[in-house]
């Protein structure tokens, strides 16, 4: 239910602008956020604020019992003194008199009872016991409106025994005082008002229990409460919602920076857009983040204005000419770049002050980069693959970020036209090839990428041979035709074919380029010597040369065929999907993940223009990680990019990766179902912390005189238990924050335990949280 009216005539998007997105702990959803307690209060114990709430209820009853029968006259003073002397005299307006009387003691009795729920803690009482008797009562409900029958039921007798007293007690109904005047006698009411008082106060307290107990069997109290106590386990919390304000100190909507530069015509044209709804969030990040370029420079201001004034929300729209997605499967709010992925659940094990929050993404935690561990069906792609690439398409069409999305077709990381290039490995129909060398122009340089995929987690050396046996063939290749070999010319020439061999010779000879023969003589003596690492190129090359790729990696583009993607191109605002072979083809998946890891790697860290937040989103990283892909995520949070991996556990790395890999991301997620070997890699990775525990021992009570001993060894006789006394022993110990049995045992499905680190160094708890994007646009 929401905490006020809605505005009327009010543009969603301007309520969306006005809403406070104030700065909030790592992680946390920033729209409509309301900070609270740093740490959490004291907590009463449960007898205690019980005992408490009903102590503050029978002092009331007693004062309200002392001011009713005339004891404390200080209550009715405010009324006398609002009411004329006129109305009291005899004669007078005896009706009005006795109207305002009733109004009285209804506001009397009013700021009674809030005075005794203040001091009682009757609201700390009702949100302690109410939700979870509320949630017992729906839980696992086969049909919920047969079964919620019996709790409605006592619910309206409830309220029914409450108006009840209420109209009784104000003195609106007399009926039931009746029986009491008639059985004591006038004497009491004259002569002995203190038996008339004990009487009737016995009277009232037996009519209250009257009342109740018809209460109790009309709305079968016992029942529903029988039925309340059998219910089965307690259901998860329900998700927090934030209450947005109603308006936000600055109008973003009147485009307050562009008046100010003196720009009043554009900035009204645009606040018209906005209130007429024709201008969207991706529209407004979009010019907003186009005008914070231009500010500085006074000779792009001008046309700045006139492209506003020409094409309004229209303005420095994306290349593909779309403002929005189709469709929005996650909340978004692109003016703090965040996408909700679920909520804290309100566990002692999480700190206060993410208990009950919404958790969400953005470009400044996705670039210290993810990783998320979790068995198959965990939730990875759905809870948070899928709406971080929507998060990431969205910021690329308003002009903040590049993305490319790797994963089996059968992910369903996106639609079609929500991306600018679509690459499907094996598919004839596929819009994009790829560039097997990300367009790199140095050999040596494309040689060690194309090693890094092609062999792999191997040891360091075989990975260094590996680069120099192609860097001696793609230098000559290079040097004689100016582009780099194709796949299948790669594997010919690491096949080291007679006829490919002389073919390239002849062409250098023809180029003139005799000091790049020296490479292919080193290569040929090479390739004679016993286990010569070109033989383990040729046969993984050779994976990428089945008949399902023809006409990819091809190097170049071949007539009618389907134009090559560079990963150099992130230096541009792009929406990249690729699709990757699964099934009879699952090795050469592998090679081509961390080739895509690499080239990524490469292309980001040597941009000039980092601008744009580029992001690598891998949905199975599976035999994908080598040495020098951990080192080149460390490299990442410099160059404003991160990346995203998946794995279904740590075992499918080689052993002295795991605990690196763990170590080089500053987001960490292990989800439900881990394993106790995985959990010990994350529990590591989150260390321990200082908690109080309690050691309580109980030892043999000998104190007292001999009457005491004697009656303890008479009630040890009869009871067989012997007396003790018992003592509290308060400490502080280091703990692991999630040991790795919580993690493989305590996570309830749905959920994940995960830590999240600014690239700023600022740096969260790892918490219990339960995934799954909420449906909705956040504006």
């Amino acid at each position: 239910m929401p905490g006020h009216a809605p505005e009327v005539g009010v543009a969603p998007l301007v309520r969306w602008l006005r809403a406070p997105r104030p700065e909030a702990d790592p992680g946390l959803w920033r729209q409509g956020h309301r900070a609270g307690p740093a740490e959490e209060p004291e907590r009463v114990g449960d007898r205690q604020l019980l005992g408490g709430a009903v102590l503050a209820l029978l002092v009331g009853l007693l004062v309200w019992s002392l001011c009713w029968n005339g004891y404390v006259r200080v209550w009715l003073w405010p009324l006398l003194w609002l009411t004329p002397e006129e109305w009291r005299k005899p004669g007078g307006d005896i009706e009005a008199f006795d109207t305002a009387s009733r109004v009285y003691y209804v506001l009397f009795a009013g700021l009674l009872l809030w005075l005794c729920g203040r001091f009682g803690r009757w609201p700390q009482v009702w949100r302690r016991f109410a939700p979870e008797t509320w949630r017992r009562a729906t839980a696992r409900l086969g049909a919920p409106s047969a079964a919620l029958r019996p709790y409605r039921r006592a619910l309206l007798a409830l309220l029914g025994a409450v108006f009840v007293g209420l109209m009784g007690a104000s003195g609106a109904w007399t009926f039931w005082l009746e029986p009491g005047w008639a059985l004591t006698p006038d004497e009491w009411h004259t002569m002995e008002p203190v038996a008339g008082l004990v009487f009737f106060n016995v009277y009232y307290l037996l009519s209250a229990l009257l009342l109740v107990t018809l209460a109790a069997w009309a709305g079968g109290w016992r029942a529903a409460w029988r039925r309340l106590r059998g219910r089965g386990e307690r259901p998860p919390a329900k998700e927090w919602t934030p209450t947005p304000e109603r308006a936000a100190p600055e109008e973003l909507e009147r485009w307050p920076e562009l008046r100010a530069a003196g720009f009043p015509a554009e900035a009204d044209l645009l606040t018209r857009e906005v209130r007429e709804g024709r201008l969207g969030d991706v529209d407004y990040v979009r010019i907003e983040r186009v005008w914070r370029q231009v500010r500085s420079r006074p000779a792009a201001l001008a046309e700045f204005a006139a492209e506003v004034r020409a094409r309004g929300a229209a303005a420095y729209e994306h290349p593909s000419g779309a403002r929005d997605l189709a469709v929005r499967t996650a909340g978004h709010d692109l003016l703090t770049g965040q996408v909700r992925i679920g909520a804290v659940a309100d566990d002692t094990r999480n700190a206060f002050r993410y208990r009950g929050r919404e958790l969400a993404l953005d470009p400044g935690l996705l670039g210290t980069s993810l990783l998320a561990v979790g068995p198959p069906a965990s939730g990875k792609t759905a809870r948070l693959v899928r709406p971080v690439v929507e998060a990431l398409c969205l910021q690329a069409l308003s002009g903040q970020a590049a993305v490319v999305a790797v994963g089996a077709a059968r992910a369903a990381l996106g639609p079609d036209d929500g991306f600018d290039v679509v690459i499907r490995f094996g598919d004839p129909r596929s819009g994009h090839d790829l560039d097997l060398y990300a367009g790199v122009e140095d050999p040596d340089e494309a040689a060690a990428l194309l090693a890094e995929a092609l062999v792999g987690a191997e040891e360091t050396a075989t990975v260094r041979a590996a680069a120099t046996a192609l860097g001696q063939l793609l230098g000559p290749y290079r040097a004689a035709h100016d582009r780099f070999p194709g796949v299948r010319e790669l594997r010919e020439l690491l096949d080291g074919s007679p006829v490919a061999l002389a073919a390239l010779r002849e062409a250098l000879e023809a180029a003139g380029q005799y000091g790049a023969q020296r490479d292919l003589d080193a290569r040929a003596r090479q390739a004679a010597e016993a286990g010569d690492v070109g033989r383990l190129l040729a046969d993984r090359v050779a994976l990428l040369t089945r008949p399902a790729f023809d006409g990819f990696l091809e190097g170049q583009r071949r007539p009618g065929g389907p134009p090559p993607f560079s990963l150099s191109a992130l230096q541009h605002p792009l929406r990249v999907r690729i699709d990757l072979p699964e099934r009879g083809n699952q090795e050469a998946a592998r090679i081509l993940t961390r080739l895509l890891l690499a080239q990524f790697t490469a292309g980001v860290t040597g941009r000039h223009d980092r601008s744009l937040f580029a992001a690598l989103v891998l949905d199975d990283a599976t035999h994908a990680v080598t040495p020098e892909a951990v080192r080149g995520l460390r490299q990442l949070r410099a160059a404003n990019a991160g990346a995203l991996l998946t794995l279904r556990t740590l075992d499918d790395l080689p052993e002295r990766l795991r605990t690196a890999l763990v170590g080089s991301v500053g987001c960490r997620v292990a989800m439900a179902g881990v394993s106790t070997w995985d959990g010990e890699v994350f529990a590591q990775a989150w260390g321990r912390d200082w908690v109080k525990t309690e050691e309580v021992t109980h030892n043999p009570d000998f104190s007292g005189g001999v009457v005491r001993r004697a009656l303890r060894g008479v009630r040890t006789v009869f009871t067989g238990v012997r007396a003790t006394t018992r003592s509290v022993t308060v400490r502080s110990v280091q703990r692991e924050r999630w040991s790795a049995s919580d993690l493989a045992h305590k996570v309830p499905p749905g959920h994940a335990v995960l830590s999240l680190t600014s690239v700023r160094g600022e740096a969260g708890p790892p918490v219990l949280a339960r995934l799954g994007a909420r449906r909705g646009d956040g504006w």
